[in-house]
């Protein structure tokens, strides 16, 4: 005997289970939770059919490099390569989890290949930077018909978006308690992802823009205040805005507003956040502020921003010996020097 303390037994369904429930600390949405799930499920199946179980009697310690890697071969076949990134993740954390609570005494991970994926392109509204100008100038002047139109909410909700970038769930998650500072000096307290918060900056014009939202939500709904607890984003009955309902709202202001051929593919709310982020970095923002303001763990996501539209990046690339012949041929042509076609 070498003395180790034997493994804990454990079949897989309840040590997921536990771990899942571990999350719980973390504060991750429902969504991502879920989403964990379905990723353990799936290949926890793929596992036990390899090893010739049922998956309810899959035991924690059968899971070896081979078995994993092999699940994650048949997972793999008809997913995409985001997808098998997620569920390797998932699998990480999971393996790792039951390592600590000694069921393996090494997470076999390592065992298991993971699919690079290409770095994600940003996509902001496409054309020459003025759709989002023309997308707030229409709104505002009340391009979007509803039943129940409602321009200061509408506003205040594509407005806040292009500002500060943040992400859906972090605006539906916004209270009038986010709001603070001083006039002229307000920001935005923002929970984001793994609960992480940050700080951003408002200049007056929003500020202002907030303020004429909140009243008119005050004259709609005969309200004489509003607690500092209340969401900050409602619906048309004053209940807190959801996630479709968000959706709903920014794609019809799309379309009012004639800038719906400018939403690049797989981008909707999402869309105004890499248009801040684009418009920012062409004024010459860092990646590292970028980081800062979109709240990413990484500078590596900021700097898809800066690679393409940096002005040193850009003046670098007008270096380029070719244009200078370009400008001279073109010349040639408006004298009228140009050859037979």
């Amino acid at each position: 005997m070498d003395g180790r303390d034997p493994l804990v037994l454990m079949r897989v369904p309840e040590a997921s289970a536990e771990f899942l429930s571990s999350l719980r600390t973390k504060k991750l949405s429902s969504h991502t939770i879920a989403g964990y799930d379905s990723d353990l499920r799936i290949v926890a199946r793929l596992a036990a059919e390899r090893d010739g179980v049922a998956m309810a009697d899959l035991e924690v310690r059968r899971l070896t490099g081979r078995l994993i890697r092999g699940a994650f071969a048949d997972f793999a076949d008809d997913r995409s390569a985001a997808s098998v990134n997620r569920a390797w993740s998932a699998w990480n954390q999971f393996l790792t989890f039951c390592v600590a609570e000694g069921m393996l005494e090494g997470n076999p991970m390592a065992a298991v290949p993971r699919p690079r994926q290409p770095a994600k392109a940003p996509k902001p509204l496409l054309g020459d930077g003025s759709a989002s100008a023309t997308l707030l100038e229409r709104v505002a002047a009340g391009a979007r018909k509803a039943r129940d139109p409602w321009v200061e909410r509408d506003l205040v909700v594509l407005g806040l978006a292009l500002v500060t970038g943040m992400r859906s769930a972090e605006l539906l998650g916004l209270t009038l308690g986010s709001i603070g500072g001083s006039a002229g000096d307000r920001r935005v307290q923002v929970v984001g992802k793994g609960g992480r918060t940050r700080s951003l900056p408002i200049e007056p014009p929003v500020e202002e823009l907030v303020g004429r939202y909140l009243h008119s939500r005050m004259v709609r709904f005969g309200l004489a205040s509003l607690p500092h607890s209340a969401a900050l984003l409602v619906d048309t009955r004053n209940e807190p805005l959801r996630r479709g309902g968000l959706q709903y709202l920014v794609r019809q202001c799309y379309r009012y507003a004639g800038v719906h051929d400018r939403v690049q593919k797989g981008t909707l709310v999402h869309a105004l956040r890499h248009e801040f982020a684009t418009r920012l970095a062409e004024r010459g923002a860092s990646a590292h502020e970028l980081m800062e303001l979109l709240g990413h763990s990484s500078i590596v996501t900021g700097q898809a921003y800066v690679a393409s539209t940096a002005r040193e990046v850009r003046q670098a690339a007008r270096g380029n010996p070719a244009y200078g012949v370009l400008d001279r041929l073109l010349d040639r042509d408006d004298d009228g020097g140009g050859g037979d076609a």
